[in-house]
């Protein structure tokens, strides 16, 4: 399987740092967010010109990202999955992930701090991160059947910056 795991973009403030939003699974992306995402996403369909299953957490800066990358990928139906959610865990996205076709490409968008411990689990077996997705940055894993930690490959590794200079 390849995993694109994808950091949504940029969203509005949490309220206790002067955002309007209250519960922060509905905190939305902001327009510099969504413009600078739309360039990014460009840039993924430049290095993974393929996605068979866009999955995204349910909150609401995760779906809107998703819904950006969707664009892009032929209007592709972003997926709503529990398991992509800040406070799931790498347990319940392993789960998730054995249960989908070994063959295909998988984007998930999620959230930082579980992107990154998810990645290092699935790398080194260790859920510590050892990468750190800034919004809207992207990686891809090659991980081989059976989806067992520490057996994935980095494919590639890219900050937003530098998936949005692939979008132009």
């Amino acid at each position: 399987m390849n995993l694109l795991l994808i950091r949504h973009a940029a969203a509005e403030p949490r309220a206790e740092e002067g955002g309007t939003q209250s519960d922060d699974g509905l905190r939305s992306l902001t327009p510099k967010g969504r413009r600078k995402m739309r360039r990014a996403a460009r840039g993924l369909a430049a290095v993974a010109p393929r996605i068979d299953l866009l999955a995204a957490s349910p909150l609401v800066r995760a779906q809107q990202t998703a819904e950006i990358v969707a664009e892009t990928f032929d209007a592709l139906q972003p997926t709503s999955v529990s398991e992509l959610q800040p406070s799931a865990g790498v347990d319940p996205a392993l789960v998730w992930l054995r249960k989908l076709d070994p063959t295909h490409t998988v984007a998930a968008v999620g959230h930082e701090p579980g992107l990154g411990v998810l990645a290092s689990y699935l790398l080194c077996g260790r859920k510590e991160p050892i990468l750190l997705f800034k919004k809207g940055g992207a990686c891809l894993l090659a991980i081989p059947p059976g989806i067992m930690p520490g057996t994935a490959t980095l494919t590639w590794a890219l900050t937003p910056r530098l998936l949005r200079k692939l979008g132009r």
